[in-house]
This record gives structure tokens, sequence and C-alpha cells, in this order.
């Protein structure tokens, strides 16, 4: 082989690796809720590209903590920065990472007309995203979960809306509003979207995860959740987790080394993916990917 047909070798093989990978799309949908544009991004494994192909996906509600950028979990995984491609690729699903806000923890403020997370995700974003590409739209065909405000999130939005998702998961999770969050910008932010903590207690009971589990047992869902052994939220993931089993609400619960950082999230993504779909091959209407 010459010196010209090598290069040419190198260049083909090259363009196979990049040709068949996951696909991102930028989402810029205007809330109504939120009275702005908000993004998100839609990853798609390489199979959604296919031409005329009538395959449907499922979906995978990726969340991000706070005052993390919608696109996070696309640009901090580590020690791979592909990881999320990858694992689309893996498990032929759909990711979609949501624009939370910073520190919106996805609820519905009384307070701050353009942090209306709940609204925006569960009412605007899911239908566009369905009317717009080749979902599996309907329960057993959507997923959520997230890290730290995230994990909130995925538990606070499944609880309150089960007719939406199979089964949710919370990556080192953020889940009491009033507990083991004493940095002064995180209370300062959930001051200006509820309120003063000490005027409000009632409101901040009833907009943290770790006060819902009478919703989470009544929900069907199947519940993932882990955190870090040396997290600063790993107290407070312990107790929900004893307060699930008081309560008699079925989860998946793991304790796994490790602090609050990308190392710990990246590692427990495909934990919870791998659990969901379980989940979905046990469902009875459902076939997987």
């Amino acid at each position: 082989m010459n010196k010209f047909e090598t290069l040419l070798s190198l260049f083909l093989i090259s363009s196979s690796l990049t040709a068949f990978s996951a696909q991102v799309d930028t989402v810029n949908l205007y809330s109504q809720a939120n009275k702005k544009i908000i993004k998100a991004a839609v990853v798609m494994p390489d199979s959604y590209t296919i031409k005329k192909s009538k395959q449907r996906f499922t979906v995978l509600y990726l969340l991000h903590g706070f005052s993390d950028p919608f696109n996070a979990w696309l640009n901090n995984t580590v020690p791979d920065k592909n990881m999320l491609k990858d694992l689309v690729d893996k498990y032929n699903l759909i990711v979609v990472l949501p624009d939370g806000g910073f520190g919106s923890w996805y609820l519905d403020s009384p307070l701050e007309k353009q942090s209306q997370y709940e609204s925006y995700i569960i009412k605007e974003l899911i239908p566009h995203i369905d009317k717009s590409y080749r979902t599996k739209a309907f329960r057993k065909g959507r997923f959520i979960t997230g890290l730290s405000m995230g994990g909130h999130g995925s538990l606070y939005l499944s609880g309150r809306h089960p007719e939406l998702f199979l089964a949710a998961g919370s990556i080192s999770g953020a889940l009491d509003l009033s507990r083991d969050l004493d940095n002064a910008t995180i209370q300062q932010w959930f001051s200006k979207i509820l309120g003063p903590a000490s005027e409000n207690e009632d409101r901040y009971r009833e907009n943290s995860v770790f006060y819902m589990t009478d919703k989470l047992k009544a929900s069907g869902l199947k519940l993932t959740i882990d955190v870090g052994t040396r997290d600063f939220l790993f107290n407070v993931n312990k107790d929900f987790h004893q307060k699930l089993l008081s309560e008699g609400v079925e989860h998946d619960y793991a304790e796994r080394p490790g602090v609050h950082d990308w190392k710990y999230f990246s590692n427990s993504l495909e934990y919870h993916l791998l659990f969901f779909l379980k989940v979905q091959r046990s469902a009875n209407d459902i076939k997987p990917n």
C-alpha cells in the first residue's frame, strides 16, 4: 500500500467512526409559562437517522444540577466527555436534557414568574418532544433522572405526574430544600423562589421530595436512588431511604464510594439506564429496543 492509499484508508476509517454516532439537536422552545425561550438538548442514537425508518424510541429525561447549563451532561462527564453519546448509541434511546434554570429545583415558584419549570417540562417540553421526534409517547416509554438538584427534580416531577413516567431516579439528590443546603447562594435563591425559609416552613415541605413519600408510594413508579458515601448530601439521602423503607415504598438504593462530583455522577448514569431498561423489559405491553 502506497502513502496515498494509507492516508485514504485512515481517512475512511476516521469518517466511519464519526459518521456512525449519536446526533445532538438543540431545541429552542418558547415557554408560555415562563415567557421566554428555554433551551434543551436532544441526543439521538445513530439508528434514529436511518432513512424511512418508522422506529420509535424510549426517552430518558436527564436533569442537571444547581447552576449547571442545560447541556452539562454532554460536556462534563469524566473520564470521557462523549460518554452520554456512547450510552445513547449503546442502549438505542433518546436522551433529552432540559434547561432547569439556575436553582429552580424544577418546581413552579409561587413568587418568581420566570421560574415555572414544572409547567415548562410537563406541559410544554414533553409534548413538544413527542410531537417533533419519533418517541414512544406513553408512560412505559419514558424515564427521568438527574443529579443533585436534578435528582430532586426527577423524583418531584414524576411523583406529581406518575402518568408520564414508568420509572425515576436520583443521583446524589438534594432531596430536602430545608436541609443540608446551608450554602448562602442556594439559600438566597430559595428565598427568591419560595420566600424566606423561616416564614414559609410549610411551603418548603410541600415542595421537598423528602416529604412526598405518600405520592411516591401511590404512584406505582419504579425508583432508583444512589449517593456517594462522602457526599455532603449523604445523610439526607440515607434518611430518605430509611423513610421510604418505613413507609413501604418500593425502591432501589445504593451507596457507593465518592463525593459530589462529575466522577461520581458519570459512573452512576449507566446504573440508572440498566435499571430503567430492566423495568421496561418487565412491562408486559412494550417490547424492548
